[in-house]
């Protein structure tokens, strides 16, 4: 175990914890003094199955360095069992100071391809799951004055990808939902963060490396390990960081980043309004240079990972 006491005392859940990012952050959490309760499924990358073995591994894992640490099951998707696993944190260890949202899956198509299914199990998982478990312990945050979300959102939704509709759409509604969290529990003492990861796990493992330009990428990116990811989200749960609130950060393997937020960048007005010839005659001509370019992640993180 670390030396740090930086979260002594602190309970803090993560949900899809047996894996991945999920199982990085629930060891450094346990490494920095932290009570954890691993919330996993253990489904499959798309989501389907169940197993507790990821789970209870990462809990081995946690109480053979010296630490505590308890296993749950239940689904974020459900509205009872994302109950069940902020009351197995106080059944366990007699309160709740955390939530690291971070449970996942995806389902990736192209959109006039996608089915109905694949859209609403990644929205179910993602973004309802989110709401399902920062809902049931936002009672107990309110209660006791304090309480950290951590959530986790990602460039397809901030910046775009192809083939990811129902991802892009969940991950960007997480991070609305993340700063109505901020606002709305800032006067309980609460903070709520967000946290796009770039690393290497099982959700992006199906990567095609066939050709040695999607090797020398796939190579890259096994670069960026969960770690790197699980070093901001301990930082953020820390009482040291509880100035920190309504923000969206990247790790990039060892960078870390500030994302802007949507603001105005251009106004037009007119005393006699507008007509759709005048919109398109003056207004779309002056706003054109400001134009957002359909960009992917990967043309704006274009350089190599530090």
């Amino acid at each position: 175990m670390s030396d740090s006491k930086l979260l002594e005392g602190k309970v803090i859940v993560v949900t899809g914890g047996g894996r991945g990012i999920g199982r990085a952050t629930s060891i450094m959490l346990a490494e920095h003094g932290a009570k954890v309760v691993v919330n996993d499924l253990g489904g499959a990358g798309d989501g389907s199955g169940g197993d507790q073995t990821p789970a209870d591994e990462v809990v081995s894992v946690i109480k053979e360095a010296g630490g505590e640490a308890v296993s749950n099951y239940d689904s974020v998707t459900d509205w009872d069992g994302a109950h069940n696993i902020i009351q197995t944190a106080i059944d366990t260890f007699g309160r709740i100071d955390g939530v690291v949202n971070n449970a996942g899956n995806l389902r990736d198509g192209i959109f006039h391809k996608m089915s109905e299914a694949d859209w609403d199990s990644v929205i179910a998982v993602h973004l309802k799951g989110s709401f399902n478990v920062s809902r049931a312990a936002a009672a107990h945050f309110r209660e006791q004055g304090s309480g950290t979300f951590v959530n986790m959102t990602s460039t397809s939704g901030l910046i775009g990808n192809f083939g990811q509709a129902n991802y892009a759409a969940a991950k960007a509604g997480i991070m609305g939902l993340s700063k109505s969290l901020a606002l709305d529990m800032n006067r309980f003492g609460v903070t709520s963060n967000c946290i796009a990861p770039f690393a290497w796990s099982r959700l992006i493992g199906t990567i095609p490396t066939e050709t040695e330009e999607e090797k020398a990428r796939v190579a890259k990116i096994q670069q960026m390990t969960p770690d790197k990811i699980a070093t901001l989200a301990v930082t953020l749960c820390s009482d040291a960081a509880k100035h920190v609130t309504g923000q969206i950060f990247g790790v990039r393997n060892n960078e870390i980043f500030l994302f802007s937020q949507p603001r105005p960048i251009r106004s037009a007005h007119t005393l006699e309004g507008w007509t759709p010839e005048t919109v398109l005659s003056r207004v779309l001509p002056a706003f054109e240079s400001d134009f957002y370019k359909l960009d992917r992640s990967a043309d704006v993180f274009s350089w190599d990972p530090f």
